[in-house]
């Protein structure tokens, strides 16, 4: 039975997430993470059960907030 794959890591104080994805080689998964960096985010890569997985995290810098119509 497989281990159960952590939906998040805290690494270096910062808390990352799974990408959701198990990647079947060190080459697909070093692709979705270069694919997730030119999108801002900071990512990691990690090998659990011989499988890469990726994950990920990107931190808000602004928030846009619509504002609802008046009833």
């Amino acid at each position: 039975m497989e281990a159960a794959i952590d939906s998040f890591k805290i690494i270096d104080s910062k808390k990352f997430l799974w990408d959701g994805c198990t990647y079947e080689t060190l080459a697909l998964a070093e692709e979705a993470r270069q694919q997730y960096e030119a999108n801002d985010f900071e990512t990691k890569t990690i090998t659990e059960d011989d499988k890469p997985l990726v994950y990920t995290r990107r931190v808000v810098e602004e928030v846009v907030v619509d504002e609802a119509p008046a009833l």
